[in-house]
């Protein structure tokens, strides 16, 4: 049985359609809309004052609650970045970490005191990485620590609005958008219309019908997550889809669309048991203890919290290494926005 049948699973069950109980937080739903407008509008008035730092900057986020690919989309934008010439930093909130003070993220840091994504930009993207609840002092903390450094590009912090930023970048995937009411009611942080302000909007996988044509006059483009190599968790050894067939295996996934994962390894034609766990779930040993298995696979994500237990589960841990693939080049387009968008205030 997956574990997210639990609290995350009824979620998910409750805003995926309009039903009686959807309908009985309504009133939550547009009282939460209420306050979230309120306080845009105060950012964009200047009565709360949002914070622009040296550098351009790019927000990458998403109006949903749950992962819709945000870090491989990350990752991808600061290869391609430093293939043109630039030298981009990521900053993050660091989600369940201990703490909310600024740190920055090392190769070798400790996911607990980091954040699963964090500590996965920062050895996948190989540029400098911070985290902090409070974004804009952790852009300033890395551009202190890191001069070189000529764009910050923010994973999540979307609603972040005391850090100016220069482009959004906003993301759905396949799930879209729910029943299309806010929190409680539905899995919106800010409505649809919000996300028609945004510069970019990216669709991992199909982009349901109802969000196709909201976009008009946007940047809109397709990505796709994209590998077929594993890796071996607390090693180097990496293979193919085809050295796993025929194993007993298992497959876990701590991130916001499991399903999603168990899906990428179908594909590669892999027969498993799945587990689903809540996102950024932190793994122990016992998590991984399914009788009988001979191999479990596992995201990158999961990968950074099981590496440290790795050689005390009697099965091989193998976490599959994905790329974010895009239907086009959005780099020009972002290049030109930023030209235009750098040094106006925005909120």
């Amino acid at each position: 049985m997956s574990t997210t049948d639990g609290l995350e699973g009824w979620l998910a069950s409750l805003w995926a359609q309009r039903g009686p109980l959807a309908v009985l937080l309504l009133p939550l739903a547009v009282l939460f809309g209420l306050v979230s407008s309120i306080r845009r509008m105060l950012f964009r008035s200047g009565f709360l004052a949002s914070g622009r730092v040296a550098v351009p900057v790019v927000v990458v986020g998403n109006i949903t609650v749950g992962g819709s690919g945000k870090t491989p989309l990350v990752i991808w934008l600061v290869e391609h970045l430093r293939a043109r010439g630039y030298r981009p930093g990521v900053i993050s909130r660091g989600y369940g970490r201990s703490g909310d003070d600024i740190a920055e993220v090392r190769s070798d840091s400790r996911v607990e005191d980091v954040g699963d994504e964090p500590l996965l930009v920062a050895r996948r993207g190989g540029c400098p990485v911070f985290v902090g609840r409070d974004r804009l002092a952790a852009a300033r903390a890395l551009l202190a620590a890191h001069p070189g450094c000529n764009l910050i590009v923010s994973d999540d912090g979307l609603q972040h609005f005391r850090l100016a930023r220069d482009l959004e970048i906003v993301l759905f995937d396949s799930r879209g958008i729910g029943n299309g009411w806010l929190l409680p009611a539905g899995p919106l942080r800010e409505p649809v219309s919000r996300a028609r302000l945004a510069n970019l909007v990216i669709a991992n996988g199909e982009l349901p019908d109802e969000l196709r044509d909201q976009f008009i006059g946007t940047g809109q483009f397709s990505m796709a997550l994209v590998g077929a190599r594993f890796v071996r968790v607390g090693g180097d050894q990496a293979v193919g889809a085809d050295k796993l067939r025929g194993r007993r295996i298992h497959a876990v996934a701590g991130i916001g669309n499991p399903q999603r994962f168990f899906a990428h390894l179908r594909a590669l034609g892999l027969e498993f048991e799945p587990h689903g766990f809540a996102d950024h779930h932190a793994y122990r040993a016992r998590d991984l203890a399914f009788a009988g298995a001979e191999a479990i696979l596992m995201t990158e994500k999961d990968a950074v919290k099981c590496e440290a237990f790795a050689d005390q589960v009697a099965a091989e841990l193998w976490a599959l290494r994905v790329d974010a693939r895009l239907d086009r080049d959005p780099l020009p387009l972002i290049e030109k926005l930023l030209e235009n968008n750098h040094g106006s205030a925005s909120a």
